[in-house]
């Protein structure tokens, strides 16, 4: 009786033991992120008539064609052009290289104007600009392209970046400039410096102006932060990288301009200007752009035919990606829902944190 009762308290107790231990140790799932697939669509259709007063499309450029899209899947406008495009989310022009009066659209596909200097046209967000031949200078055009003023110079242009009340222009002797949109006067020149040969590869500028972050140099070549107070311009931070590009490549600034990312030789950097957490990432593409939502960075990259998107955590985690084959390809965000471009198709993914 003693050994049964013995065995009958041991049982007991284990399992008073694996309850105790299950209540205690069991923690709830972490939640993960889900992509679900919403529509995929050609944009070799005929474009569709929709009401876009209150929510503008979402441009896009492949291959040889471009327009505008909206969040449910219509095509709104598609050209298929035979030499040259530029398109932002306000505008677009088709060109070709010897045009001397190049005329311009916005989304709604209306005339806006003819641009009032011969050149190459940029559109970013509502701003137009037109890069004069030569590669050294350029001129801001307001809405209806009329030139607003000129910034000249005799070295070539290599990096570029506007945002709305400033714009920042790299060039091949290693210097920065940076204007005010309004006037076109500039606010600061500086040179990133520390290389033996001085180009501005990469780089871009905060919204509010106060910082420029650059990807300069061969022979040591650097990312360097760069803050601007009192129109005086300060390196607070800079890393020396193990490559030596010759080629442009993406500077971009994210999450409310607390992050940067950069791409180097074989790798995507992330700097976190509040933290000062700089995190790389190995890769094996070039990366060609840049899009996130609320708590993700997308990142797109590029090796021969083969494209491959990035999903990075805006902790500086690398979530996971996926690759697929393309002559040409793209990568959009709005409203938590990533559009992927390949080819002649668009597809919509849903994003949501389960």
């Amino acid at each position: 009786m003693k050994t049964k009762n013995h065995i009958s308290l041991y049982i007991l107790l284990t399992l008073l033991f694996l309850l105790l231990y299950i209540f205690l140790a069991a923690k709830p799932l972490g939640k993960e992120y889900h992509f679900v697939p919403e529509w995929k669509k050609s944009i070799m259709v005929s474009p569709v008539q929709k009401d876009l007063s209150t929510a503008k499309p979402v441009y896009f450029k492949l291959g040889q064609n471009a327009g505008y899209f909206t969040e449910d899947g219509y095509i709104t406008t598609s050209i298929t052009y035979p030499s040259k495009a530029s398109i932002s989310s306000d505008y677009y022009a088709v060109y070709n290289t010897e045009d001397s009066k190049i005329s311009f659209f916005d989304y709604k596909n209306q005339e806006k104007g003819v641009l009032g200097v011969p050149g190459y046209p940029y559109f970013e967000d509502d701003r137009i600009f037109v890069f004069m031949p030569g590669g050294a200078s350029f001129a801001k055009c307001n809405s209806n392209g009329t030139v607003l003023w000129t910034n000249e110079n005799i070295t070539p242009i290599t990096a570029f970046s506007s945002k709305a009340e400033y714009t920042a222009s790299g060039y091949a002797d290693g210097t920065i400039r940076i204007l005010y949109n309004e006037t076109g006067i500039e606010k600061t020149s500086f040179a990133p410096g520390g290389s033996d040969y001085k180009v501005i590869l990469g780089l871009d500028i905060s919204n509010d102006g106060v910082f420029c972050a650059s990807i300069s140099g061969h022979n040591k070549q650097r990312f360097a932060l760069t803050k601007i107070e009192n129109n005086q311009a300060k390196i607070v931070y800079h890393q020396y990288l193990d490559s030596d590009l010759n080629r442009r490549t993406v500077v971009c600034f994210c999450d409310n301009d607390k992050q940067i990312i950069y791409n180097y030789d074989g790798y995507l950097g992330i700097y976190n200007i509040e933290t000062q957490k700089n995190t790389q990432i190995k890769i094996d593409t070039s990366i060609i752009s840049v899009e996130e939502t609320d708590t993700l960075f997308f990142v797109l990259g590029k090796k021969d035919r083969s494209y491959t998107v990035y999903i990075i955590e805006k902790t500086q985690t690398l979530e996971g990606s996926f690759t697929f084959e393309a002559d040409s390809a793209f990568i959009k965000t709005k409203n938590n829902a990533l559009y992927v471009g390949q080819d002649t198709t668009i597809s919509k993914m849903k994003i949501s944190k389960e």
